[in-house]
């Protein structure tokens, strides 16, 4: 006769624990254990216990391969969820197992995990089979058609969504926006620091649908200086910009009231002064110049300045909820979030590596989807362009949508705003992406020692084919797969996952700001020690950005902590 001892760690969470009766049965190389319910006398599987068991066997079971977890009724309790964090288990020889497990579950079931080795791929038959049974019931559960019979693994059972937060006291930040609302040099900072930080580009000539002239503009640019000689780009010139908003010329327009609404598809110029303020120059509030599109100046009178600049704020708004941050950081979020559930196993190192990423995805999405886009919900009740006018935005956003608008260096060098002073989100932005590419290269450059361990990893290949297809549509023109494929070599590889958590956690933190700080690991998926001291060196590096940030930040009048580290939650969970 041997013994095994089992520690079982419940959540620390509220209603974390479980009265059902709770079994185990271990399963080695040279046998398994009976079943064997735990239960001590008085209350078991408490939030944030960690209860310790004897599992008696006839013989020695070998390595430990895997561990069955059954939850049963007992007695006349009713049954409920419980949130199993983890299992260790103490073999007769002293040899240590950890078992993660890090999800709810509900019901009366058995579910198998495995010892917690990170594998790519697996050579005994036992655990193959248990490979590809997990996926199928994975893929039986998240489908890839947006539905669903499966919550979020390491979600709580939905509750309801929260109330919208009511009055709130003023704040530095909101008192310095109402003091300088108005002002052009604060309206042009919006587009750098603001919450869609993402809609300037270089404007190296000017539209042919955007008949500005120099004259127009000579009362802001000052005595000899031309509008195309401060648009060229040269070491003197460069200094133009533009915001176009062609995407809503299209859209389709919402009733309220029984009244029907207006949206403005402006086209907006701005100019990088001397002194390194971002100037609006001019505004058309269409896409068609004429009679009926004027453009507005700052000379204009104070009043149809003002209403110019509010309607580009407007459209504005439309852009950045329904494109910027729902379709680019949430849904595309929830395309990761299934295809990582769907095609990678526990044991996976991306999946190890993402899952922290995916926390609440696809529950924050069915609530948002629930309560704000469903038809006669909020954003048909309260928006220019109701339910159908975001459709339109996001379909037409996801056909242009392309690899490169997600990898933060590609896109500022496609945008020509490397140079722009005062731009904090690309200063800040860039130091989280190369703390994430290096924390993600450590990573994958130990589990994958080469290119053709990528290329060999069926499972790696099929979650990058749906991200491609779900995500992208099959698009080749997305940048995705020409000219080859992004999962054919440790380099690509490494972008792909950068981009990853990059767009689930800091973009939308940009894009969003607000639970779970990046960084912060508290499921210990990685057993190993080289990944444990990659995240520790991520997490320093982290601490360092943070650090550099608030420094900064105690000498501007407005200080910017979107993308302080601290700040930046893991997922899009809100």
């Amino acid at each position: 006769m041997v013994l095994y001892k089992v520690k079982v760690a419940t959540g620390p969470f509220l209603k974390a624990g479980t009265t059902d009766s709770i079994s185990v049965t271990l399963v080695g190389t040279c046998g398994e254990s009976p079943k064997q319910l735990l239960d001590h006398i008085g209350k078991d599987f408490a939030p944030g216990a960690v209860d310790e068991y004897k599992v008696p066997c006839k013989a020695d079971l070998g390595e430990l391969l895997l561990l069955r977890l059954h939850k049963e009724r007992y007695s006349f309790f009713p049954k409920d969820s419980w949130y199993c964090s983890h299992l260790t288990v103490t073999a007769p020889d002293g040899q240590w197992y950890r078992f993660p497990c890090y999800q709810w579950i509900e019901g009366y079931c058995s579910l198998e995990l495995r010892q917690g080795r990170t594998v790519c791929h697996d050579t005994l038959p036992l655990l193959l089979e248990h490979r590809k049974q997990e996926l199928r019931a994975r893929q039986r559960s998240y489908r890839g058609n947006g539905e669903t019979e499966a919550q979020d693994p390491g979600a709580q059972p939905s509750r309801g969504s929260k109330a919208l937060a009511g009055p709130t006291s003023p704040t530095p930040s909101s008192e310095f926006v109402t003091e300088h609302w108005r002002e052009d040099w604060f309206f042009g900072y919006q587009y750098l620091n603001g919450v869609n930080p993402v809609m300037l580009r270089r404007c190296c000539r000017l539209p042919e649908n955007f008949p500005v002239t120099s004259d127009m503009v000579a009362p802001v640019l000052g005595p000899g200086r031309c509008l195309h000689e401060e648009a060229n780009v040269s070491p003197q010139g460069g200094r133009v910009y533009l915001a176009d908003y062609q995407i809503l010329e299209e859209a389709p327009i919402n009733r309220l009231n029984g009244v029907c609404q207006h949206v403005a598809a402006p086209l907006c110029l701005l100019w990088l002064s001397p002194l390194g303020n971002l100037l609006p120059l001019a505004i058309q509030l269409s896409q068609t110049p004429g009679p009926d599109s004027p453009i507005f100046l700052p000379s204009d009178s104070e009043w149809d300045w003002l209403t110019a600049k509010t309607w580009v704020r407007n459209s504005e708004f439309l852009i950045h909820e329904n494109n910027t941050h729902f379709l680019c950081t949430h849904l595309l979020a929830e395309a990761f979030s299934l295809s990582t559930l769907r095609h990678l196993p526990l044991c996976h190192p991306l999946y190890k590596l993402l899952i922290p990423h995916t926390r609440y995805t696809l529950q924050v999405n069915t609530i948002a989807r629930a309560t704000l886009l469903n038809s006669e919900g909020l954003v048909d009740k309260t928006t220019s362009i109701g339910r159908a006018g975001l459709l339109y935005l996001m379909r037409t956003g996801l056909q242009r949508l392309n690899y490169s608008t997600l990898c933060l260096p590609d896109s500022l060098q496609e945008r020509g705003v490397l140079s722009l002073p005062h731009y904090y989100y690309r200063d800040d932005g860039m130091k989280i992406w190369k703390a994430i590419e290096c924390f993600v290269s450590d990573i994958v450059t130990y589990y994958y020692p080469n290119d053709t361990s990528v290329q060999e990893d069926s499972e790696l290949q099929a979650w990058v084919w749906e991200i491609f297809t779900q995500a992208f549509l099959g698009r080749e023109s997305s940048g995705t797969y020409t000219p080859s494929p992004l999962w054919d070599s440790s380099p690509k590889l490494i972008k792909f996952l950068t981009m990853i958590i990059f767009n689930c956690s800091a973009q939308h933190a940009a894009v969003n700001s607000g639970q779970r700080h990046l960084g912060h690991y508290p499921d210990q998926h990685f057993t190993e020690e080289c990944p444990g001291r990659s995240v520790v060196a991520f997490q320093r590096r982290l601490a360092e950005i943070s650090q550099e940030i608030r420094a900064r930040n105690k000498t501007l009048a407005l200080p910017y902590a979107y993308l302080d580290p601290p700040l930046i939650e893991n997922s899009v969970s809100i």
